[in-house]
C-alpha cells in the first residue's frame, strides 16, 4: 500500500509578519518547523508501517527550496520517499491554488491513502486537506485522532468532534486529516539521520504538472483569496481581567455583547 503524507514547513508563529502590499506571509529569515498536525499524520503513517512493512510512505510538500531540509527530516524519521514541489510560479498560493497543485502532483506520484494535517499554524484554515480530496474526487474524514484499522479496501478511524467521537469506516482511496494530539512523534536517531542523506528529496516543479494544470490556476494568479488589510489590535489601559467559572464567564460575555449591541437583548 502506498501512503502519501502531506506536510508543510511553517514559520515560527511568534515571528510571523505580513507583506502589506500582497497580504502574504513574509517567510524570509523566519525560523521554520514542521507543522504539528502534519507531523502527527506522519507519525500515524509510520506506526502503520511498523505493523506492515509492505507499506510505502511518501511525504509531499509544496514550498520554497529550504523546505527540503524538513523533508529530509521526514525521511530520517522513517518515510521511504520525499517529494518537494517548488517553483517561483507556485508562490503566493492560497488554499484553493495549493490544493489544485497538490492534487496534480499526487496524481503523478500515485497513492492508495492520503494523510494530511488538520490545519497549518500559519493559516488555520483547515481547507487544504478537504479541498485536495475534493479535487481528487476522493472521500474524506477530517479531525481524525486515531487510525483503528487499515486494509487495502478501507480505513477505520476515530473522528473527534466537540462533544463526542465517531468511528468512521471509509473506502479507499481516501483522504483523512489528523490532529496533533493524536500521538507523540518519535525521535530521530543519529544513524537514521546519516542514512537519510543517501535517500535525497525528489524535486518537482510546475513543468512536471503543467499538462494537467493551467498556469492561471496556480500561485498568486490562481488564488481567489485576497487579503485587503491586516492590523494588530491594541489593548487599551481600561481592559479588565476576570478569573471566573465557565458558566459565569459565558454570562458576562453575553452581557458585554448585549451592551455593545452586537447581539439582541
Amino acid at each position: 500500500m502506498k501512503i502519501a503524507v502531506l506536510i508543510k514547513q511553517v514559520p515560527d508563529s511568534t515571528e510571523i509578519t505580513v507583506d502589506k502590499n500582497t497580504g502574504t506571509l513574509v517567510r524570509d529569515g523566519v525560523p521554520s518547523i514542521m507543522n504539528p498536525d502534519d507531523l502527527a499524520g506522519l507519525e500515524a503513517a509510520l506506526a502503520l508501517k511498523d505493523k506492515d512493512d509492505s507499506i510505502d510512505i511518501t511525504v509531499v510538500s509544496m514550498g520554497p527550496p529550504q523546505a527540503a531540509g524538513m523533508l529530509q527530516e521526514a525521511i530520517a524519521r522513517g518515510a521511504d520517499h520525499a517529494v518537494l514541489l517548488t517553483d517561483r510560479r507556485l508562490g503566493g498560493a492560497d488554499t484553493c491554488a495549493t490544493s489544485r497543485t497538490l492534487a496534480a502532483a499526487l496524481n503523478k506520484i500515485g497513492y492508495d491513502f492520503i494523510i494530511a494535517g488538520r490545519q497549518a499554524i500559519d493559516g488555520d484554515t483547515a481547507q487544504v486537506g478537504p479541498q485536495t480530496a475534493e479535487r481528487l474526487g476522493l472521500p474524506q474524514v477530517t479531525y481524525v485522532d486515531e487510525i483503528l484499522e487499515l486494509t487495502p479496501e478501507y480505513a477505520k478511524v476515530k473522528k473527534s468532534l466537540e462533544d463526542e467521537e465517531q468511528v468512521v469506516k471509509v473506502k479507499l482511496p481516501a483522504v483523512i486529516t489528523t490532529l496533533s494530539g493524536m500521538n507523540k512523534p518519535r525521535y530521530m536517531n543519529c544513524i537514521d539521520i546519516v542514512d537519510s542523506f543517501n535517500n535525497p528529496v525528489q524535486i518537482m516543479t510546475y513543468d512536471d504538472i503543467k499538462d494537467d494544470l493551467p498556469q492561471d490556476l496556480i500561485g498568486l494568479a490562481g488564488s481567489p483569496t485576497k487579503v485587503h488589510r491586516t492590523f494588530t489590535k491594541n489593548v487599551s489601559a481600561a481592559t479588565e481581567k476576570f478569573d471566573l467559572p465557565a458558566d459565569e464567564t459565558a454570562d458576562r460575555i453575553v452581557e458585554a455583547l448585549k451592551e455593545k449591541q452586537l447581539i439582541k437583548k
